[in-house]
């Protein structure tokens, strides 16, 4: 099996967008937010191709502090977005958004990298970067579900414990979907990437076992702990 992934041109990355600018497309013939999708598909490329150049630093270093720094940055940025989606924002709903997905990241990617993966050094850059940002993106997604359901449910004067277990549920749903699925419908990004670096498709599948493992715990203990925390202010 090769072991060299083809070079992606800059025209194939255009024709990789067309499928997006149909979904634009349509947005906006429906009056929808297409404004927003433009932007979040513009801040995409630009932060994927200038992530590309930053890693290639990123992985050399061989400080823990700068890796500490990075992870902050991240969770930081993490914790922001997930809140985005709510229309009553306050300080106290990112401070909960921080604390949640710290809670519930942190110490799932310290267990995957420290004694699943065995990373040496601890802070090696090129396995927890990476794992990171999965962990990060699963959690910040799963609490941003859960803090919108919660606030929608609370506005419509359900009481605080019955809202609290619908938005769990429903924020769980893309990720519990990705459980049945995988193997079956989907093979996860990180799978395919192995495989078609030319790892075995049974080592590719105990890491993405690993993956989905860690992104369903990460993201649940995220969205559980960001729902406790919101209580303080929709006591009912």
């Amino acid at each position: 099996m090769g072991t060299t992934l083809t070079a992606i041109s800059l025209q194939g990355l255009a024709i990789a967008v067309l499928p997006a600018a149909v979904v634009i497309g349509i947005l906006f013939r429906w009056s929808a937010d297409g404004k927003t999708a433009i932007i979040a598909t513009l801040r995409m490329l630009v932060q994927l191709l200038l992530i590309g150049y930053v890693l290639i630093y990123i992985f050399e270093t061989d400080r823990p502090v700068f890796i500490i720094a990075v992870l902050t940055v991240m969770i930081t940025i993490a914790s922001w977005i997930a809140i985005r989606p709510l229309q009553k924002k306050q300080p106290q709903m990112y401070f909960n958004s921080l604390v949640a997905i710290s809670i519930g990241s942190l110490p799932t990617l310290a267990l995957v990298s420290q004694f699943v993966i065995d990373v040496q050094p601890w802070f090696s850059p090129r396995f927890v970067v990476p794992l990171a940002g999965m962990i990060f993106a699963g959690s910040m997604n799963t609490v941003s579900l859960a803090a919108e359901r919660l606030q929608s449910e609370i506005d419509n004067k359900t009481p605080y414990i019955e809202a609290r277990r619908i938005a769990l549920q429903a924020s769980l749903i893309p990720i519990t979907n990705s459980l049945f699925a995988v193997g079956l419908v989907s093979l996860p990004g990180m799978m395919t990437g192995q495989i078609l670096s030319g790892i075995s498709p049974l080592v590719a599948a105990k890491y993405q076992i690993v993956v989905m493992t860690m992104l369903f715990g990460a993201s649940g203990i995220s969205a559980a702990v960001y729902l406790v925390l919101a209580n303080r202010g929709v006591r009912s």
